[in-house]
């Protein structure tokens, strides 16, 4: 049974999905953006008023050059971040554009998933938090030494996170191989799934690292045995599960939570997002709790499920956007 507060999380997703389908009919092609956009709201407890976001959506629209990317989908995930993250959404996004261009000069490519990073970054500038762009890159780059054949621009945002974190930059790359050979070792297949887990766990600076390795076994062995074995895309909400110490227990409120959504018709055909969906909304229970408040465990479940939206956003636009390699900019 799904328990009251994820029935009330679910209802909301529902009616927000239901008036962006509609809104944005002739728009948006892939479904999965809009459930992405849904769940950002719901997430953050922010309520979504249409208009508003429309108004934030066509601004950029109206801000850009003719050929950049933000004249077409990607305008309307940057949007709802920027209307769910701040207050005053349209001047945040002029300073969004500034970070970007920034970003462009340290040899970050232009296109959705610079922008997807540029909007972490502008996030963390606001909590006081502010990340050298040039820091940024070298992360990156160590990412890429790494894994070359692994990591592409759609890991753009978990840098910006990475590079928040303490350390010279070898020392966070050990870190996240750590992660990454361990897990390899106790049946995560390898590859950019097992990679981008590698780099969620490693965003929580305050849990032992082989704790963490323990928990997240115990999880995708739950998943195992309640359902079946996770693709490497549901990696990250195994990370997500493993951030709690008794995560292994929530694993049944989200299957049960995306069944629901998988019976609706709707989200029929999407049981992979479902999923992913399912574990987001009940996560954001977690983040409600007053316990968890300026805790360790708190920042990362924040941050990091605003890190594998934006990465998700970022492979759907890659998959779905013409690569914008006459981007504009501004």
């Amino acid at each position: 049974m799904v328990p009251p507060f994820l029935e009330q999380k679910l209802q909301a997703y529902r009616d927000t999905y239901e008036q962006l389908k509609v809104a944005l009919k002739w728009k948006v092609s892939d479904q999965r953006t809009l459930m992405m956009i849904a769940s950002m709201y719901v997430v953050n407890n922010k309520p979504f008023h249409l208009q508003q976001f429309l108004k934030v959506s066509d601004y950029i629209k109206d801000n850009v050059g003719a050929f950049n990317t933000l004249k077409s989908t990607p305008r309307f995930t940057i949007g709802a971040m920027l209307d769910v993250y701040f207050d005053e959404p349209e001047k945040k996004f002029h300073e969004l554009i500034e970070i970007y261009e920034q970003m462009v000069d340290e040899r970050f490519s232009r296109g959705a998933s610079t922008y997807l990073a540029a909007q972490v970054l502008l996030g963390q500038k606001e909590e006081g938090n502010s990340i050298p762009i040039d820091r940024v890159m070298k992360v990156y780059k160590g990412m890429s030494s790494h894994h070359f054949f692994l990591t592409s621009s759609t890991d753009y945002p978990l840098a910006v996170l990475l590079a928040g974190r303490d350390g010279t930059v070898d020392e966070i790359m050990d870190h996240v191989e750590h992660f990454y050979k361990e897990l390899s070792k106790n049946g995560f297949s390898k590859g950019n799934d097992l990679q981008f887990l590698s780099h969620i766990l490693s965003i929580d600076s305050e849990t032992n690292p082989d704790e963490l390795v323990r928990q997240s076994i115990k999880v995708y062995d739950t998943f195992k045995t309640s359902w079946k074995r996770p693709k490497g895309m549901h990696y990250p909400l195994v990370g997500l599960l493993a951030l709690l110490k008794d995560g292994e227990n929530e694993v049944l409120t989200v299957l049960e939570a995306s069944d629901r959504l998988g019976s609706e018709k709707p989200f029929r055909w999407h049981k992979d997002m479902n999923l992913i969906m399912a574990a987001n909304l009940t996560m954001s229970e977690k983040l409600d709790n007053p316990a968890l408040l300026g805790t360790g465990i708190y920042a990362a479940v924040d941050a990091i499920i605003q890190a594998q939206q934006a990465a998700m956003i970022a492979a759907v636009s890659a998959a779905t956007v013409v690569s914008s390699s006459g981007d504009g900019g501004s």
